[in-house]
């Protein structure tokens, strides 16, 4: 007699038996429920969470999932009530350009909040007891700063990286920020900073960080090599990430880093794909000879097409996940499940992308945005997304569809066309932080010093001026208002 194969409503009666017999903890049940295909094709629109008036460009989870805080091109931030789907508290950031992130410090009762943005300023945000909501200057970068990570479990400890090419260390016991080093080109001997778009700390060893932006390298560092007397310098990474074919081009660079609970890293490329190393996939610490070893592995791979199915596993390159576009804007990624089991990403053609992370199956597409998904948050104990993007709203997404949804036919129609890497400009002064970036290699070498700092200051004046005399804020400009307070 043939066997019916078991379905995944089979396999949950099973689960739901083996914990009330005492076979499956129930650590272990939520986790199998949470990992569920089933879910994950069952993922529907909540709600639209609605009150900022531009491109809402960072969203974030509190350590416990009740809040969400987000930024915005109207340069607030502010704090939901997500399951209410109201607004806990609403203020202007301090900034004077779009704010690119806003994160919660972990054990300070989700009053203390750090935040970067397109001006180059880093601050802090701290909301009293009573009274209007505090920002201050801790640090600042020469450029356009999208992204900070916190140490995992430090309410005190984390880290910024701009378009500068600096990476900074800030200690909010001290209030300051520490330069730690530039990030050069792997192969350029004028030392022309890159730009950085984006940083991720391994939450299995809190030592170990990972930048990367304007090239192909997702480099790793460890902090523990940093003298903090200033004797020594931590410019060196322990270790490179990228995928054989891309090692050496010119044309990509990385928009989204994440690490999962188990030290695997994701790297996001720009008019590319998403791609999975594990630790022992590095090039070590001179990318330049590994790409000639790579080069020699290839030609000896074609001379010897015909070698053993074990030959050919015993070296095996990162996972890939294809099928959505990023040329775009800065696009993070991320990972989903309890633990890690998908990888998750928004796409130019406004669309949210679901892959399992083994295999790198394609599993569900969800239409999310009228023109571009940029951020994805995971909700930290459940199956639950918050998403955001050039619209200005965000859109929190859980499964509790009564149909299984099925993928779209239409995908590869619907992805935009490749355009420039990074063309997008949202205003004036992006373009003039381009304008400086170009500069910058004709003013860097020796007599360029002045250049440079007189270039600087004019863009800080520029900037100054336009912030000051930008009338079509739609939030009131730096005014306080009675949103700064709790609701």
């Amino acid at each position: 007699m043939r066997k019916r194969s078991r379905t995944s409503l089979d396999t949950a009666i099973v689960d739901v038996w083996k914990r009330e017999v005492g076979e499956l903890s129930t650590r272990n049940f939520s986790h199998r429920l949470g990992a569920s295909e089933d879910l994950v094709l069952r993922l529907e629109l909540l709600r639209k969470l609605e009150k900022h008036r531009g491109c809402v460009n960072a969203v974030s989870f509190n350590a416990d999932g009740e809040i969400l805080v987000s930024g915005s091109d109207d340069r607030r931030v502010t704090l939901w009530d997500w399951q209410m789907g109201r607004v806990k508290l609403s203020f202007h950031s301090g900034h004077s350009n779009n704010v690119f992130q806003a994160k919660i410090m972990p054990y300070t009762e989700d009053r203390t909040i750090v935040t970067c943005a397109a001006d180059g300023q880093v601050r802090r945000a701290q909301i009293p007891e009573r009274g209007q909501v505090e920002t201050k200057l801790l640090g600042k970068h020469q450029g356009r700063v999208h992204k900070l990570a916190i140490e995992p479990g430090s309410p005190y400890i984390f880290y910024t990286c701009g378009e500068d090419g600096v990476v900074q260390h800030f200690d909010l016991r001290t209030g300051a920020a520490r330069e730690l080093f530039t990030c050069y080109s792997v192969d350029d001997t004028s030392r022309i900073p890159i730009n950085l778009y984006t940083i991720a700390i391994d939450p299995r060893n809190p030592n170990m960080f990972v930048v990367a932006g304007s090239d192909a390298y997702a480099r790793l560092y460890d902090i523990r090599k940093h003298q903090w007397d200033g004797s020594a310098d931590l410019d060196q990474p322990t270790d490179y990430f990228c995928p054989p074919h891309l090692i050496g081009d010119e044309y990509v660079g990385i928009t989204g880093l994440a690490f999962s609970n188990y030290s695997e890293l994701l790297v996001s490329y720009n008019d590319e794909s998403i791609y999975l190393f594990t630790r022992d996939m590095g090039l070590g610490s001179n990318p330049t000879s590994a790409s000639l070893t790579s080069i020699d592995s290839e030609m000896k791979a074609d001379q010897n097409s015909d070698d053993s199915a074990a030959d050919a596993d015993a070296k095996v390159g990162p996972q890939v996940y294809k099928g959505h576009k990023n040329c775009k804007t800065v696009k993070g990624v991320n990972f989903f499940g309890p633990k890690c089991e998908y990888v998750v990403s928004g796409s130019d053609c406004g669309r949210i992308f679901i892959w399992k992370k083994k295999g790198g199956e394609l599993v569900r597409v969800m239409e999310a945005d009228e023109q571009v998904v940029n951020c994805i948050e995971c909700h930290p104990h459940t199956t639950l997304l918050a998403s955001s993007g050039l619209e200005h709203d965000i859109k929190i997404w859980t499964p509790k569809a009564i149909e299984r949804a099925v993928m779209p036919v239409d995908i590869e129609k619907l992805k935009p066309k490749a355009r420039a890497w990074m063309y997008h400009m949202a205003s004036p002064e992006d373009l003039m932080w381009q304008l400086v970036s170009l500069q910058r290699p004709r003013t860097i070498p020796e007599h360029g010093g002045e250049s440079l700092s007189a270039g600087r200051e004019l863009l800080e004046f520029l900037l100054t001026y336009g912030a000051n005399s930008d009338g079509s804020s739609e939030d009131g400009g730096d005014r306080p208002s009675a949103e700064d307070h709790f609701n």
